[in-house]
Formats: structure tokens, sequence, C-alpha cells
């Protein structure tokens, strides 16, 4: 039971943390960017903050529900006698997403932080270039977030 709720968590804040990538890049970024820099910015800056905070737990559980899965298959198979040898599928799950995780932390505490001070300042240019290094990493967490479910699928 408790691995089953475990492995919920794992997926759905998986889920939400890529899912939410894509919404933002795909969809949200598209229209945002037809509107004025100081409402555009403004709304970004609005969105990833709430998103972010979100993230700040969702991103640790999904690797911690993770790590805990792993370990739980160790020790089963520790405690059937056999020999634990991870699958390929669960080392390429392991280092993109502390790859993710790392590319988010640094999103989140030095990027974001850039941006928002410059929103609040009205200074649209720093906001503008500050959005545009958050956007490029976002984009390359998708790849590595949609990378990632890709290779759970295929093993």
């Amino acid at each position: 039971m408790l691995y089953a709720i475990l492995k919920t968590l794992h997926v759905l804040s998986i889920i939400v943390w890529v899912g939410g990538m894509a919404f933002a890049h795909c969809f949200l970024r598209p229209v945002a960017a037809q509107l004025d820099p100081p409402v555009r910015l403004n709304l970004l800056c609005n969105v990833l903050g709430r998103f972010f905070k979100a993230l700040l737990w969702l991103a640790p559980l999904a690797i911690i529900t993770g790590i805990w899965m792993i370990g739980n298959a160790a020790r089963s198979a520790s405690k059937a006698g056999i020999g634990f040898s991870m699958p390929l599928d669960w080392h390429i799950m392991s280092v993109l997403g502390l790859i993710m995780l790392i590319i988010f932390l640094a999103v989140r505490f030095r990027l974001y932080p850039q941006f928002a001070r410059a929103v609040a300042g009205a200074d649209w240019p720093v906001a503008g270039a500050a959005m545009a290094k958050i956007r490029k990493w976002v984009a390359i967490n998708l790849v590595l977030g949609l990378t990632t479910v890709a290779v759970t699928l295929v093993y």
C-alpha cells in the first residue's frame, strides 16, 4: 500500500512538473508574447512565481519518492537473497531527474529573483533579458522531462 501511494505521488508530481513546463512554454508564452512588455512580464512573473512555489515541494517529492522506490526494490531483492541490479531506464530517470532538479533550483533561486526584482522595479529591458534566460532553461528542462517520460514508456 505504501509503495502504491509513493508511486502515485511520484507520478503526479512529475505530471505537474513536466505538464506545467509544457503549458508555460508551448501555450502561455506564445499568447503572452502578444501583450505589451509590462503586462506580459507581470503576468509571467506571477504565473512562474506560483508554479515555482508548487515545484519547491513537487520536484523534491519526485526525487525522494523515486529514491525510496529504488531503495525498496533493492531491499526486496536483498530479502529474497538475489542481487539487485537497477534497470537502465531507472539509471536514466535518476540522472535526468537530478539534472532537472538542479536546473530548477538554479532557475528558482538565481534567475527568477533577478526577474522578479526587475519586474517590481519596472525595468522592462532587464526583466525581458532575465525572462529569456528562464525560458531557455525551462525549455531545456522540458526536453529532459519529456525524454525521461519517453524512456520510462519505452523500457
